[in-house]
């Protein structure tokens, strides 16, 4: 029997405490199939304002701990609870840096002019943490610019402290668009030396780039999808560290993100008004007519309707279907029910389509998390026509519900949906390639007219899309095999 590890995940978002997107789902999710799997896991993140301590049992812990910073040592203390899987979980509570409004920025969405502080304190005190409650790491996971630099601190400051002397790193990139990159003024406050300010290592054109370092100093490298780990390895899709992560050749890997299936589920779900399976789908009509009394939408199981969650943003191909929903609505008998936020000219359009296209089109502008339940369980297809996508988790959620996605092919979105063959009936979705408004209307097209003219192969989508794996204990083995990778290399900066 293999050995059990000990993994220190420590990050800047963990669901249910403090979520902003699909980082906070994977450090919430991960770490309890780890412990499924045998092996003994933590969670270190900040206490932020937001979490409430009385719903979540937090309790003070530990208290002072000490961590140097560039030629001073700021002090914090460590509360702690254990997450639904009774995995525990470590909050760091620093008032100067986490005592705000938001995460990362304030309510106007200014980030904070400190935040290379505030992650660089995060990033070193993850590792003192593990030190002072005598927790001794066979892994330290880390996630994207936020505590990637952990990995050098690991390397430097604490290369020879008993605990971590043979702790190796791991990081995990989820989106390589951000990449914490800011001025060389903050650099002496991380501590490093300044012979560590090169373009191998923390230098980006004459500023520090957080991410390029953690690359650098990482024992292994994983991103949230095998196709977004090769896309990230070409000078368009890499941002800049292209050139870094094909330098780590094997050591950089794509591993598919999972899904809570307890709790996006439809057959025990609930949040929606009728659970259902693919062994029997009658539930799913109860729930697309909830969903069209909910939205206002014409009550009829004979039209389909496209489901639209996402941040109204260009990554996310959202100015795409906002200039192709008048010519779908005028060509189609379809409806839309869109929910989400972001920038103010898409929030005016699509808040203005009910409007226009009373009972085709509903529109929640901000975020409801009953009604995205909803929103899956309700809809025949789901649209995320995005420019790039790491993974992608709303096409999994769709899938386990049976609405099939249509989805441009980029990403953990190509990976994860199958393309539909209209010779047999086979795959789970409609895919796109080119960024364009023509593929996207095109392809909306050919998933109506299947919903119409094939309407036996949409229900065999439907049931096979349902049946896929997309659970963490699925990905919690190959972060598994990733961590025992780890272990044969040796304590160099490579």
């Amino acid at each position: 029997m293999a050995e059990k590890l000990k993994v220190a995940f420590i990050a800047s978002e963990c669901a249910p405490y403090a979520k902003t997107g699909g980082l906070g789902d994977v450090v919430g999710a991960l770490p309890g199939a780890l412990k499924r799997l045998g092996h003994e896991v933590i969670v270190i993140i900040p206490l932020y304002q937001q979490i409430d301590q009385a719903l979540f049992n937090i309790k003070p812990y530990l208290s002072p701990v000490g961590v140097w910073m560039g030629d001073g040592q700021e002090w914090c203390s460590v509360h702690q609870t254990r997450n639904k899987d009774a995995v525990p979980v470590y909050f760091i509570n620093y008032e100067k840096y986490f005592l705000r409004e938001g995460i990362y920025h304030d309510y106007g969405f200014n980030d904070y002019k400190d935040n290379p502080k505030r992650f660089a304190f995060l990033s070193k005190a993850g590792l003192q943490v593990c030190v002072d409650i005598g927790f001794k790491p066979d892994v330290v996971h880390l996630h994207d610019w936020h505590t990637a630099i952990s990995a050098a601190y690991l390397k430097t400051w604490f290369r020879d402290h008993d605990l971590l002397d043979r702790t190796k790193s791991v990081l995990t990139i989820h989106n390589i668009g951000y990449q914490g990159k800011y001025s060389h003024e903050f650099f002496p406050y991380l501590g490093f030396q300044e012979s560590d300010f090169t373009s191998d290592k923390f230098e980006d054109f004459g500023d520090i780039n957080f991410l390029k370092g953690g690359i650098q100093y990482s024992d292994m490298i994983t991103t949230v999808s095998p196709k977004y780990a090769a896309e990230t390895r070409t000078p368009q899709g890499g941002m800049g560290l292209a050139p870094y992560l094909n330098d780590k050749s094997d050591r950089y890997l794509g591993i598919l993100n999972g899904i809570d299936d307890r709790v996006w589920n439809p057959s025990v779900d609930p949040l929606i008004p009728a659970n259902y399976s693919s062994e029997d789908l009658k539930g799913k009509k109860k729930c697309k007519k909830a969903l069209q009394a909910r939205l206002n939408l014409d009550s009829t199981q004979k039209v389909p309707i496209i489901g639209v969650i996402s941040r109204f943003v260009e990554q996310k191909g959202l100015d795409l279907l906002a200039q192709v929903v008048d010519r779908v609505l005028s060509n189609m008998i379809v409806q839309f029910a869109i929910l989400g936020s972001g920038q103010k000219d898409l929030e005016t359009y699509f808040s203005n389509l009910p409007y226009q296209y009373p009972g085709s089109v509903g529109c929640h502008i901000g975020y409801d998390n009953e009604l995205s339940h909803l929103i899956e369980a309700g809809s025949d297809f789901f649209a995320m026509p995005s420019r790039y996508e790491p993974c992608g988790l709303n096409q999994l959620y769709s899938l386990k519900y049976g609405s099939l996605p249509i989805v441009r092919a980029t990403g953990g979105l190509d990976n994860t949906v199958e393309q539909y063959d209209e010779t047999n009936g086979k795959g789970t979705g409609f895919k796109f390639m080119e960024a364009s408004t023509n593929a996207l209307y095109y392809t909306i097209g050919w998933a109506v007219s299947t919903f119409y003219d094939r309407h036996d192969h949409f229900l065999q989508m439907q049931k096979r899309g349902m049946k896929q794996d997309f659970s963490w204990d699925r990905s919690a083995l190959e972060y598994e095999k990733v961590y025992r990778l780890s272990q044969a290399f040796t304590r160099d900066c490579k």
